[in-house]
């Protein structure tokens, strides 16, 4: 990866982070965060009564805080099978399959006189279409891992890309997918979870052959991990690239945009932050 052109979009962006890569890997990084290691129950084990639950919810870790924690380190944030944190991150990076009843219960209206639903969708057969319709493939190594862009090695390539941004660089990355796809539909905003978002929707759509750039942050669970306005912006390799090489020729470098990279400073300033 050409790192100055990586620096050159994201300062023409205004974007002060470096984008976080994702990819699947049987190395275990040296260093990040993970969840701690526990039992990952499967739909056999809940229909034999064989699930933990209290250990289950005593190593509850969210996939959007521990890369929440990577962020501030610049480090990498990863998961396993063993390390998955989130029964619902471990599904949606394609540790376990399919989601468990007791979750479906618990995404939508709960179990009387066991636990409160989250009340995200309507119904547990809300819930199951939805599952149905974004279950992701199979992990195809041990670890799946997010960490900077200017982190990665020699053989290891994203399959995709993230930006945590506010709405003004979003915007930014918004009107560039359209130019360098001429998809006028390119950026899309499914329902999901925060990690739905960043890794499950973008491999579905890519799995569909469709090349789809997906905003996500929506999902109020996983608010706490992101800024104050914060959302997030995922794209597949091939539309990153893209957006690298041809950046150049697009409204980027036109007034209306620098009026906009005004914008950012004041925004960086208002919230006190370095650099703003």
């Amino acid at each position: 990866m050409d790192q100055s052109r990586l620096q050159a979009l994201a300062d023409a962006l205004g974007y002060d982070e470096t984008p976080y890569g994702f990819f699947y890997t049987d190395v275990e990084p040296a260093e990040g965060y993970a969840p701690k290691p526990s039992v990952l129950p499967t739909i056999q084990d809940e229909q034999h009564n064989r699930v933990d639950w209290p250990g289950v919810w005593k190593n509850f870790q969210c996939v959007l805080g521990r890369i929440w924690l990577a962020r501030k380190k610049k480090t990498a944030a990863y998961f396993s099978a063993e390390k998955f944190g989130c029964l619902g991150g471990a599904f949606y990076l394609g540790y376990n399959r399919p989601q468990l009843e007791f979750i479906v219960h618990y995404v939508s209206t709960g179990l009387p006189g066991v636990i409160d639903g989250e009340n995200y969708l309507s119904s547990p057969e809300a819930t199951r279409r939805f599952f149905d319709l974004v279950t992701p493939e199979p992990a195809p190594a041990k670890y799946a891992v997010f960490k900077p862009l200017t982190d990665f090695g020699e053989g290891e390539t994203p399959l995709l890309v993230s930006w945590f941004a506010r709405p003004e660089v979003i915007s930014g990355l918004h009107q560039l997918a359209a130019f360098v796809t001429d998809d006028l539909e390119v950026v899309t905003s499914p329902f999901g979870a925060g990690c739905t978002n960043l890794v499950a929707w973008p491999l579905k759509y890519l799995q569909d052959g469709s090349v789809k750039a997906v905003l996500g942050g929506w999902d109020p669970s996983c608010r706490k991990f992101l800024k104050t306005d914060e959302i997030t912006f995922t794209v597949p390799r091939e539309m990153f690239e893209m957006m690298i090489e041809r950046w150049e020729n697009s409204f980027l470098r036109a007034s209306a945009w620098r009026d906009v990279r005004k914008k950012i400073e004041r925004s960086r300033r208002a919230w006190g932050e370095a650099g703003g």
